[in-house]
């Protein structure tokens, strides 16, 4: 199996499983964790957080998964981070994550990018990672840019829930470091 559980100073990074199902109903029904995030509304029943593990269970080969990061001290989980869009003929993807806001300006989605980004690169052979970040979400973009994500232009023609979504594209590009 690719896709093994991580493990940082202060969190473990859980692959995501069907036990999973009540926290992630809980993370993608508060309005705050989805207030960023441009592909879905938040969910409004379970049969929703069936769904989500359901497709980051697939089995592999597959092009996405999907990290829940539960704190050391008492399993708490607090988020999840991973990837999307795996090209492995390109050696490119896209990364996302989230946190429950309780948890924010704390350290710990920094810390999971340090680990899932080694990840990326050691285990994935990705060479390039892409950001695909709302504009209005200013620490989103400074954790990009403090793991060498680089700006390269911004997305506007995406439309979400009524309104133009515009988005900063950001590029972490192993081959330029």
């Amino acid at each position: 199996m690719l896709f093994r559980a991580l493990e940082t100073d202060r969190m473990y990074l859980k692959n995501m499983k069907s036990e999973d199902r009540d926290f992630v109903f809980t993370q993608f029904s508060c309005d705050e964790v989805n207030r960023y995030l441009f592909d879905a509304e938040s969910l409004t029943d379970v049969q929703g957080a069936d769904e989500i593990i359901r497709f980051y269970m697939r089995p592999e080969p597959r092009n996405h998964h999907r990290w829940i990061l539960t704190r050391k001290d008492d399993g708490v989980k607090m988020g999840t981070c991973g990837f999307h869009f795996w090209n492995r003929t390109e050696a490119s993807c896209d990364i996302g994550y989230d946190l429950h806001p309780d948890f924010w300006g704390k350290g710990y989605m920094g810390e999971a990018m340090k680990a899932i980004l080694l990840f990326a690169r050691n285990d994935m052979k990705v060479r390039r990672i892409n950001a695909c970040i709302y504009v209005g979400n200013e620490k989103s973009i400074k954790l990009a840019e403090r793991h060498g994500f680089v700006y390269k232009g911004i997305m506007k023609d995406e439309v979400f829930r009524g309104k133009k979504y515009p988005h900063k594209i950001f590029t972490l590009d192993y081959n330029a470091a």
